[in-house]
């Protein structure tokens, strides 16, 4: 089993989405940003340096908001997604295809990856995102 970390990150009632490049598995999709957990990091060390690498910004980790495990064909993850913020920088387009702020509603329209989209459907359930989105 793969651990990767990914970032919700609100601006407002808006998140973060981030598209996947062409060129890697489920290119084109989207997600949340973050990536693999590193041997001797910690998830939360595992973000910041993710963030840094994709966007080139430094993330204030706030915790974890909840975890998914997901089987896709060629491999399984364990998602934790932590609540975060931009402590410094703007987001870059540095390993993304495109990046969005965009709500939990808009989020429908955007072919997410599985794992995110089981992220955004228990995020939609518990009203999550329009209550603490801000």
């Amino acid at each position: 089993m793969l651990e990767v970390v990914a970032a919700l990150i609100r601006d407002g009632e808006r998140f973060l989405a981030c598209q996947r490049p062409p060129h890697k598995a489920r290119g084109l999709l989207w997600e949340f940003v973050g990536g693999k957990v590193e041997p001797g990091e910690s998830g939360e060390q595992a973000l910041v340096r993710e963030c840094r690498e994709e966007l080139d910004v430094t993330v204030a980790v706030e915790g974890v908001r909840m975890e998914v495990v997901h089987e896709y064909p060629d491999l399984t993850v364990c998602l934790t997604l932590f609540d975060a913020s931009i402590a410094q920088g703007t987001p870059q387009k540095l390993e993304h295809s495109d990046i969005r702020w965009i709500t939990l509603e808009e989020a429908e329209e955007y072919p997410f990856c599985p794992a995110d989209r089981v992220i955004l459907d228990r995020l939609k359930e518990s009203g999550a995102c329009r209550s603490n989105l801000g």
